[in-house]
């Protein structure tokens, strides 16, 4: 099973970017806490990543790859090259501009994603931001050169490549040890890493493809049919392929009057991106060239098997990890982030919000899955909607239960379930309009083990109740050491609960993931 190869590829790569980012976040939280300065530093590093994500991540793997499959079957590796390159020319110029107004409005960009900063932090955020938006140039290469190793059945170079970024942060954060841990200088190593972290990322891409043997030139750039078809692919997928990022602004927007509620979502969405960047962003790499391969192929019957498997393969891996989100935020918060200046109160807020958002991490994965059906077929138009109804559904419902939750000091938790019931709307919305068009048919295993999922979920999250409250001494009135080790210990119970209701339903248990792995 290819599918299940390039998964396993990608998602063991994104594990380690994702453990090395909580180690990360771990060493932030307790030098920076969550005051001011880690708010702005939060900020400057949110404007470079939406747009990464909305104008390369979102764009390129929606519309690039397609076109990128299809050049390469119809004329050819060279015939690729040639309008890879093509891209490559007009990408820079573009990063190019965008980079530079940016640097020259960044007081405004910073006013616009957090209008509730005082004076001296916006100050601060601007600093950071004008170091650290050239990320983006670097990171719209990386993306670029990411489309094009994927087509190639290539994963493993462009997942590795988010590693490197964790890397340079922590060695960031040490560096900065240097100074006694200053706020404000930590801060400036943080973002002086970001910078670097690029770059770095960018030379370990173009290394990968050139020793694919892709050889890109730079040349005049020109206005061909092709690069007007990515154009008009790709501005929806600006939309579709981001919201989830787009939301997540949203949320801090509205979050930035309430002292620290940027930096509680800022670490509940770290913790809840962890299955949803493991399951639901890998899941959606290695679709989409798969789906598109099939599609051109003309094997339809294989585009719904593998659209079945991969459904089935996220509710088997997102239910389990929303359920623990949702029945036990308070001990994982304890445990990842309560030490140095990130005190019981500051977890409690954090937990409230990882809670929220666990209740939506179905659906972001969900889309992920359903989107490179639409991507597949060059259909940019039909997400692009969706997103723009889920995001009207995100700020409205951000805007009326944030201040529904504000007197009981929580307006960040009604955000994040704005944010999760946007996600749900979202995912229904493509799920159902690919039922009504046939270009998707749930078989009678999925159903069976969708079924199956669903009541392991709920015995997993009986379970890690009970165990975390049978071990509350060791959570939160004992040493990092025994906290840790409870929540091990709850994790296990858990697992183990969800493995034994899955055989008893019949689901795909255990042995079957060994087998399939095997296989792979």
């Amino acid at each position: 099973m290819r599918l299940l190869r390039n998964f396993a590829t990608v998602g063991a790569y994104t594990m380690a970017s994702r453990v090395l980012g909580f180690a990360r976040d771990i060493m932030i939280a307790a030098f920076l806490g969550a005051g001011p300065v880690a708010d702005a530093f939060f900020v400057a590093f949110k404007l470079p990543n939406l747009f990464r994500r909305l104008f390369a991540e979102g764009a390129f793997n929606s519309a690039f790859v397609p076109l990128f499959a299809r050049v390469r079957a119809e004329e050819g590796a060279a015939g690729g090259e040639r309008f890879a390159s093509s891209v490559l020319s007009w990408l820079l110029i573009v990063m190019l501009v965008v980079t530079t107004l940016a640097q020259i409005f960044t007081p405004v960009l910073v006013w616009i994603l957090a209008p509730g900063f005082e004076d001296p932090d916006r100050d601060v955020a601007v600093f950071y931001t004008r170091i650290c938006f050239p990320y983006l140039a670097a990171m719209s290469i990386v993306a670029f050169l990411s489309g094009i190793l994927n087509t190639l059945d290539r994963f493993a170079a462009a997942a590795f490549a988010p590693v490197l970024l964790n890397i340079v942060l922590i060695g960031a954060l040490l560096f900065a040890g240097l100074s006694g841990f200053d706020p404000f200088a930590t801060g400036t190593a943080l973002a002086i890493g970001v910078f670097f972290a690029g770059i770095a990322q960018a030379i370990l891409l173009a290394v990968a493809v050139w020793r694919m043997g892709v050889r890109l030139t730079l040349s005049r750039p020109r206005i061909t049919p092709r690069i007007k078809r990515l154009f008009w692919l790709g501005v929806p997928g600006v939309i579709s392929g981001g919201i989830t990022q787009i939301n997540i602004v949203v949320g801090t927007i509205i979050a930035s009057p309430f002292a620290g509620a940027v930096s509680y979502l800022y670490y509940a969405d770290r913790l809840y991106q962890l299955p949803l960047g493991i399951v639901g962003i890998a899941l959606g790499v290695v679709l989409l060239p798969d789906l598109s391969r099939r599609l051109r192929g003309g094997d339809e019957a294989g585009a719904l098997w593998t659209q079945n498997r991969a459904l089935e393969f996220a509710l088997m891996l997102t239910l389990p990890a929303a359920a623990a989100l949702i029945a036990v935020p308070l001990e994982i918060v304890v445990t990842l982030f309560e030490r140095g200046a990130f005190e019981r109160s500051d977890a409690a807020m954090t937990a409230a919000a990882l809670s929220a958002y666990g209740l939506g991490l179905p659906a972001f994965v969900l889309i992920k899955v359903f989107s490179p059906s639409f991507f597949a077929r060059e259909d940019m138009k039909t997400p692009m909607i969706f997103a723009g109804v889920s995001m009207v559904v995100n700020v409205v419902g951000s805007i009326v239960l944030a201040r529904l939750f504000a007197p009981q000091g929580l307006a960040h938790v009604g955000i994040a379930l704005a944010t999760s019931a946007a996600g749900w709307v979202n995912a229904i919305l493509l799920f159902a309009t690919l039922i009504r068009r046939g270009a998707f048919k749930p078989d009678s295993l999925l159903c069976t083990r969708a079924l199956g999922f669903v009541a392991a979920a709920l015995a997993l999250m009986i379970a890690a109740v009970l165990v975390a409250r049978g071990l509350s001494g060791w959570f939160f009135d004992a040493s990092i050491l025994s906290s840790a080790a409870a929540l091990a210990v709850v994790v296990f119970s858990s697992v183990l609960a969800f493995a034994i209701t899955c055989e008893l339903f019949g689901t795909f248990g255990v042995r079957d993931l060994i087998k399939a792995l095997r296989r792979s």
